[in-house]
């Protein structure tokens, strides 16, 4: 007769021996493997690899607009492209490097350059030709003024 059967046909619970793995251990395991495939494809853009999105948003929204404050130090006005296609609004650019010449000593660059774009979802439909956008210290400003499709109005109830 099995084991798992008592006497009476029904089926009996058979204890088992669990080995409890802690979560620290789990998770230096996770980390472990992080660092060694960012130490050999460090590089590359992989899409699962948790990345700072540049530039930083902040997005608020009221009755009338959108507006959204992104941080570009270092970049002019010139050197900033803003297109609204549908409801994505794309931010893009370059931030350029500045030459320079050092004869003595050494110089040492700790800032970053390059091409940067983001999309951004809106979530209503904007006036396209009355976007206004101004780059002033180092943070771009878009302010894009909702439809009047998009606009929320308050319904007066009419009573007996």
């Amino acid at each position: 007769m099995n084991d798992n059967f008592d006497k009476k046909g029904g089926v009996t619970m058979a204890w088992l021996p669990a080995t409890r793995r802690g979560r620290n251990e789990l998770s230096r395991l996770h980390r472990d493997m992080d660092d060694l495939f960012r130490g050999f494809l460090g590089d590359w853009d992989w899409p699962w690899q948790q990345r700072v999105a540049w530039p930083a948003l902040d997005i608020a929204e009221d009755e009338n607009n959108i507006t959204i404050n992104a941080e570009v130090p270092g970049c002019k006005a010139e050197d900033i492209d803003i297109q609204v296609k549908g409801n994505t609004l794309t931010i893009s650019g370059e931030k350029k490097e500045q030459e320079k010449k050092e004869e003595k000593g050494y110089y040492h660059l700790e800032r970053s350059y390059g091409s940067f774009r983001r999309d951004i979802q809106l979530p209503s439909d904007v006036q396209s030709d009355k976007i206004d956008a101004a780059c002033k210290n180092g943070v771009l400003t878009v302010t894009l003024p909702k439809a009047e499709q998009a606009k929320s109005y308050k319904v007066k109830i009419k009573g007996e």
